[in-house]
């Protein structure tokens, strides 16, 4: 979740949430978990803010041959779902920034209670003007970040910065669908000010025009509408959670959910996974 912007960002207004730790806390107790004995697979209801939960996280790092000796930049880090299961699977130093800095904030609680706090880390930043040195990274992730930044351009050319040469840059995001205008509010934005999805093809010359080299590329568009499903049809029969995405949305979650599915539904968006590699 990272943007440019002003101190009073619009996009960091979206995501925030007043007493996020101790809601998310609380419905951890309410769920029957041990807050003294945290384990990672339960927080999975909560910190894969992205289409398709941990599953897709891990089907996706699976491409990407990771191991304990490369340094990890995850952009739009969120609560740090996808960060700690990168560190805790692969073993990979993982170092998450985020434009909002309450995320930020529940991230390294949350570290801090998983034993995690020395492999992986977090920043309250912008992906436009990352703070941190060239080529630092062996790999940069982002999963649904980008939507929420107009300029693609110096994204990019900012993660192209700081990843080292033959370094790579796997994304996943949605990106303008061919069905028309998105239907709003969405997890991402209530409404198109704070909203800028560029087509699949905008994306992928934007990348080559950057110079990285296309490793590979996914339409995932299909797998996102079945996970939808799947998952309306538990939340119909079994009702909303305890502990669950529903949390960070608000009052406006029910809504959100039902246009994400019309607009993957109508193609209205679609689901990109790609893998990009900066040259040597």
């Amino acid at each position: 979740m990272l943007s440019s912007g002003s101190e009073m960002n619009p996009v960091e207004d979206h995501y925030a949430h007043q007493g996020l730790e101790l809601t998310i806390l609380n419905a951890l107790q309410a769920a029957g978990i041990d807050l003294d004995r945290l384990k990672i697979e339960d927080l999975t209801p909560i910190d894969e803010f992205h289409i398709g939960g941990r599953k897709a996280t891990l089907e996706f790092a699976r491409q990407l041959d990771l191991d304990a000796s490369m340094r990890v930049l995850d952009v739009g880090s969120g609560l740090g779902g996808p960060s700690r299961c990168l560190a805790t699977e692969f073993g990979c130093q993982v170092t998450g920034i985020d434009l909002c800095a309450e995320y930020c904030r529940v991230a390294s609680m949350l570290a801090q209670r998983l034993g995690l706090e020395s492999r992986v880390s977090y920043h309250h930043g912008n992906a436009l003007d990352l703070p941190f040195e060239d080529a630092s990274f062996d790999l940069l992730w982002t999963q649904h970040a980008a939507m929420n930044i107009a300029d693609k351009t110096r994204l990019y050319t900012e993660m192209r910065r700081v990843l080292k040469p033959g370094g790579r840059l796997a994304i996943y995001d949605v990106l303008a669908g061919e069905g028309g205008a998105v239907h709003f509010p969405v997890p991402w934005a209530r409404d198109s000010v704070i909203s800028h999805l560029i087509s699949p093809q905008q994306l992928r010359e934007t990348l080559v025009d950057l110079d990285f080299k296309i490793l590979s590329w996914q339409d995932s568009t299909e797998k996102g509408r079945t996970w939808f499903r799947r998952m309306g049809a538990k939340i119909k029969q079994q009702g909303l959670p305890r502990l669950g995405i529903h949390l960070l949305l608000g009052a406006d979650f029910g809504l959100m959910a039902q246009n994400q599915v019309r607009n993957l539904e109508e193609d209205r968006i679609a689901l990109i996974e790609t893998i990009v590699q900066r040259p040597l």
